[in-house]
């Protein structure tokens, strides 16, 4: 069995408007001890007999999310790479043609790239750089409150390049304020120009856990709330985009995620897929297959808690029968390739085509043999397909 494991880095130089992570901006000085928290907690948990059921799994993914993991100091991430390695050891992945290297992905802003900072990841075992791009538009850049421009966008890249790194992702954001039609195609006909080996579009959410989604659904006009496009106009950009991505030669694999070929981002795929995986910082969360459990948010309480010898964890939950198929439908239907739906139900002992029999009329979902999956033109519109999927009764066969 092989494992992921997520590095949680909760920091950031500024809070985006539209972010509802817990991310905050705190003084440098609070970093390294951070880090060493990390590295404390990866050895308790190596050590101890909760992983028994993990027991004999090796690491075959490794993801330094946030936040913005890249404003660590890159000696700090490498002594965190390093203690993995040499805690549980990281297993080669088997490709579809040949053996190949762990996947260990660092998130990084464009404008904290430096060429000695690349070459440094480089050599401490970083192979992909998932690179916090959201647009080409500067305007829309500085709505939303972040620190780089288009042009930092391109120098990084071709920094990564020129230092080794041959696996890079990049995302946009469909809906961003003052986005129009022009600057959409705009941003993603330049990030096609980059040619990255992974793209991730994802839909602006507005909800209340954000500045920008709390003004707009207050109906005011700070963060540029009024200038978000319409849903109509996000789902255009969306559909567009998939188009050109696909002309492109780029495989549409899960709802917002696209790759070339071999460079699908296998850390997340454990993810959709219900894989094991453990997480290590503050709000981190970890799936060994039967439990869930997260670690406090707060990144100065997570840092007393290891100081004083205690444990992270503010959450831990079984998973139930009843909640591990409500998984397997949800994420399994984000990925386009869809669930074998007869397999789901032996699993489960359950009857489910009467419960996707309106979806199907109505073109939601599509029924290929026992392969199910979302329409691909109601992608747009996934979660209210997941809403009415799981809020449904289940037959018990």
């Amino acid at each position: 069995m092989n494992l992921g494991v997520y590095i949680q880095v909760p920091f950031c130089q500024t809070k985006c408007t539209y972010c509802n992570f817990h991310t905050g901006v705190v003084a440098r000085e609070k970093y390294h001890p951070y880090a060493a928290a990390v590295c404390r907690e990866i050895s308790a948990l190596a050590s101890s007999s909760e992983l028994a059921p993990l027991r004999g799994a090796t690491i075959d993914s490794v993801y330094f999310g946030g936040g913005t993991p890249s404003l660590l100091e890159p000696a700090a991430l490498a002594n965190i790479l390093n203690l993995l390695r040499t805690s549980f050891g990281l297993a080669p992945h088997v490709g579809q043609h040949v053996p190949m290297v762990p996947e260990v992905t660092l998130e990084a802003d464009p404008e904290t790239i430096t060429a000695e900072k690349a070459a440094a990841w480089c050599a401490a075992g970083f192979n992909r750089i998932s690179l916090g791009v959201q647009s080409f538009d500067d305007r829309e850049l500085q709505a939303a409150g972040r620190m780089h421009r288009s042009a930092d966008i391109s120098a990084a890249a071709k920094v990564l390049r020129a230092v080794g790194f041959r696996n890079i992702s990049m995302d946009l954001i469909a809906g961003l304020a003052h986005q129009t039609r022009e600057s959409w195609e705009g941003s993603v006909a330049r990030i096609l120009a980059v040619r990255p080996e992974h793209i991730s579009i994802y839909m602006l959410e507005i909800d209340g856990g954000s500045r920008l989604g709390s003004e707009s659904l207050a109906g005011g006009s700070r963060y540029s709330a009024r200038e978000i496009p319409s849903d109509d106009a996000m789902a255009e950009f969306y559909d567009a985009a998939c188009m050109r991505l696909a002309s492109a030669g780029y495989e549409h694999y899960e709802i917002s995620n696209w790759g070339l070929p071999e460079f699908r981002s296998r850390h997340n795929l454990k993810y959709w897929r219900r894989e094991p995986y453990i997480g290590f910082g503050a709000g981190a969360h970890s799936f060994d297959g039967a439990r869930r459990w997260s670690n406090v948010h707060d990144s100065a309480r997570y840092v007393t808690c290891i100081e004083q010898g205690m444990s992270p964890r503010e959450q831990i939950e079984s998973v139930t029968p009843e909640a591990a198929l409500e998984e397997e439908l949800f994420l399994g239907l984000r990925q386009l390739e869809g669930i074998d739906l007869a397999q789901i139900e032996r699993k489960y002992e359950v009857s489910l085509r009467e419960r996707i029999a309106p979806l199907q009329r109505d073109g939601f979902v599509e029924l290929d043999g026992t392969r199910l999956r979302l329409a691909s033109d109601r992608l747009t519109v996934s979660n209210e397909v997941f809403v009415e999927l799981l809020g449904q009764g289940v037959e018990r066969a």
